[in-house]
């Protein structure tokens, strides 16, 4: 009896330990990208749908928006609200918005890129907007280097694309040079690609692969596969949105078959008719591994733990 007394504490305490040093958080931290089809004020005004967009980029600590009509930046000042106000009900996260320039040929459709993020798990180290001479993207790339506490891997860029669907496979081989100019630009290699790439369905075809570095070299891993379908229309199975990543570093800092599609509608229960009215295509995710809780706790955490042990000792 004397045993289980007087060793009961220090079982406490090994097991606390092995918990806090052998797991991660659960919920990781989570990147997210989507095109939102024109989401422009006029989209904005409409409540359902910019209820829905929060419900779904709440989840994200990163959320990439592609095909943003808002040079005021009123869509996105109604969609920053809504996320606040949803926010301050539940856990108190507070997001933020980091915008590209109006990108495109058209002066009647110039689209930005917006990266929302969540002050709390991340914050924006440098932006670059990428150009290139002769210029070889309709809507040039856009690249956020965020730094997190959150994550096993501290530092890491974002590069954002919405092709040309004409030219996509031209587009999609030219982020080779994207990613050369931006890893030297911030000496950072983890580098990961996000967007809607229209990679299949004949934009993309197999034997287009042979002419994309992306596919040809081997130190890009392609998370989202070409037979997954990130498209809402039931008669089309086309895998457009993709993430794309730089590295074995970077790359096993992943967690293991989390990229995948977002299906709001059936998670949120919606008809395809409401599903559309926000967007063509579902977003698409993956999640980083977060840090050994063990080294997210505070040192006086610690002391406190020890502290309590060595009582029930006495």
């Amino acid at each position: 009896m004397s045993w289980h007394s007087s060793h009961l504490p220090i079982l406490v305490l090994v097991s606390f330990l092995t918990l806090l040093v052998g797991r991660e958080t659960v919920s990781g931290f989570r990147i997210c990208s989507y095109n939102v089809h024109k989401f422009d004020f006029q989209k904005a005004l409409k409540y359902r749908l910019v209820h829905t967009l929060t419900r779904i980029v709440y989840r994200c600590d990163i959320c990439l928006l592609q095909n943003v009509v808002d040079p005021d930046r009123r869509a996105i000042n109604s969609l920053l609200s809504s996320l606040n106000r949803e926010s301050a009900r539940y856990d108190g996260y507070n997001y933020k918005s980091v915008s590209s320039k109006g990108l495109g040929n058209s002066p009647d459709d110039m689209q930005q890129y917006v990266f929302i993020y969540r002050t709390q798990t991340v914050n924006v180290t440098d932006r670059y907007q990428y150009e290139s001479k002769p210029r070889t993207f309709v809507r040039e790339p856009f690249a956020v280097q965020f730094q997190s506490e959150n994550t096993a891997i501290k530092k890491f860029a974002l590069v954002a694309l919405h092709t040309e669907p004409t030219q996509a496979v031209q587009e999609i081989d030219q982020l080779y040079d994207v990613f050369e100019k931006v890893s030297k630009k911030w000496n950072n290699a983890n580098v990961m690609f996000l967007g809607d790439f229209h990679a299949g369905c004949g934009y993309m075809t197999r034997s287009d692969k042979k002419n994309i570095r992306l596919f040809t070299n081997s130190k890009f891993s392609w998370l989202i596969g070409d037979k997954v379908d990130t498209t809402v229309n039931t008669g089309t199975n086309c895998p457009f949105e993709r993430i794309v990543v730089h590295g074995k570093a970077f790359l096993k800092e992943i967690t293991p078959f989390s990229a995948k599609v977002y299906n709001f509608g059936k998670e949120l229960k919606l008809s395809r008719t409401k599903v559309m009215e926000v967007s063509e295509n579902y977003p698409v995710e993956v999640m980083l591994k977060s840090p050994a809780l063990l080294l997210q706790a505070t040192p006086i955490t610690i002391l406190l733990i020890f502290s309590a042990v060595v009582h029930c000792l006495l």
